[in-house]
């Protein structure tokens, strides 16, 4: 069997090849050295490495770092849509404030107006409630003069009392709910003359909120003389001094040039009151014993710690203090 199929290992060594046979002469021949067979040499192969597969370890560090930097872009791109959107919102925020301050001022405004109708009519209110009640009473005692007729009326028919009690007491019930009713008639008199002079009051105050104001010294003299009105011009320098124009004392309480509106106290009927935060040439209007109307105050120049204007009352209200038309004789 190892001489059909020889092996490769054994042809690479040599060791497949026939044996060397030895021929031997005759022995009549003269023996002669015989060369020796050389010897088998050996040829050592040695087989490639063997190459070791490597891993894809080599190639994903790169789409890792891709990865990052795509993450990374993502972010910053993420950020600055943030930080954009931020802006506009915060844009649109103070947007909004403007407008809800302008309404603020505009509301200001509308509230001084109904503040100074309301201060100019709330005495003529007072009388008016007073007389209201006075009526109510009125109506109330009438009532129980008639409860008390009827039950008398009532008590003398069940005791079967004489036709001419009946008609006595018939009598003197009429006479009294008859007082009673003039009464009640005049109060209703009384009631509709003190509206008819409201009435008149507040239209007059009406005007006088939606006349002209005077912005300068010109203008104050040009109003002047086109109304029916007194104009008495003030300044007050600083927060310590006070000045009167006529039975009214002003003075300085502080002033906010920036957002031009001032506060200050009015003294009057023995009473001191403050007008907060009020604007330039903004009317303050208030109501002073005897007036037949409401009193204007007007600022028209506001600085830092000083302010100038004028004072507006009914013609000859103060009698003795020099309007703006005698400041300047013919003008």
């Amino acid at each position: 069997m190892a001489d059909k199929d020889p092996s490769p290992g054994h042809s690479m060594f040599g060791l497949n090849d026939a044996p060397t046979r030895r021929v031997t002469a005759p022995e009549e021949a003269p023996a002669s050295p015989q060369p020796q067979p050389a010897a088998p040499q050996y040829v050592l192969v040695q087989q490639a490495p063997q190459t070791v597969p490597t891993t894809g370890g080599g190639k994903a560090l790169p789409w890792l770092v891709a990865a990052l930097a795509v993450l990374a872009i993502a972010n910053l791109v993420l950020v600055l849509m943030a930080r954009s959107q931020f802006n506009d919102y915060a844009t649109r925020q103070a947007d909004a404030m403007n407008l809800l301050t302008r309404r603020m001022d505009s509301s200001d405004e509308r509230y001084a107006q109904l503040r100074g109708q309301f201060q100019v009519t709330s005495e003529k209110l007072g009388l008016t409630q007073q007389e209201l009640s006075r009526a109510h009473a009125l109506a109330a005692e009438v009532q129980q003069q008639q409860q008390a007729a009827v039950s008398q009326l009532n008590k003398a028919i069940a005791q079967k009392a004489s036709a001419d009690e009946v008609n006595k007491l018939q009598s003197d019930s009429n006479a009294k709910i008859g007082g009673l009713s003039t009464d009640l008639a005049g109060t209703k008199q009384d009631l509709a003359n003190t509206k008819s002079e409201f009435t008149n009051a507040l239209t007059g105050t009406k005007g006088e909120l939606n006349g002209s104001i005077a912005r300068t010294h010109d203008e104050l003299v040009a109003l002047a003389h086109k109304s029916d009105r007194d104009y008495f011009e003030f300044t007050l320098a600083n927060k310590k001094v006070a000045q009167k124009v006529g039975t009214v004392t002003l003075q300085l309480e502080k002033t906010d040039p920036k957002r031009n509106v001032f506060s200050m106290f009015l003294s009057f009927d023995d009473k001191k009151t403050e007008r907060s935060n009020k604007a330039m040439n903004e009317p303050v209007f208030f109501y002073v014993q005897g007036a037949s109307s409401a009193l204007e105050l007007v600022v028209n120049k506001l600085g830092k710690d000083s302010v100038s204007g004028y004072m507006s009352t009914p013609k000859g209200f103060f009698p003795n203090t020099t309007n703006v038309l005698g400041q300047r004789p013919g003008a």
